[in-house]
């Protein structure tokens, strides 16, 4: 669980953000929304492989830049 200490004469707002950051560099925020609802094996393995998809498709742009 991420946590952070308030700084000597740090604002409330700046602090959320710093914790949010470090929400998201947590992963927690993507783990949340993953065990929202039951993902059926099938549709986790299409998630998956698209994503692959997407990746290589990044990867052959930037190659070919």
């Amino acid at each position: 669980m991420p946590s952070v200490k308030i700084r000597e004469g740090e604002a409330f707002e700046r602090a959320l953000r710093r914790f949010t950051k470090a929400c998201e560099k947590a992963g927690l925020l993507s783990e949340i929304k993953k065990h929202q609802h039951f993902e059926k094996p099938s549709e986790r393995r299409k998630r998956k492989v698209n994503a692959a998809k997407r990746k290589a498709r990044k990867i052959q742009f930037f190659e070919s830049m």
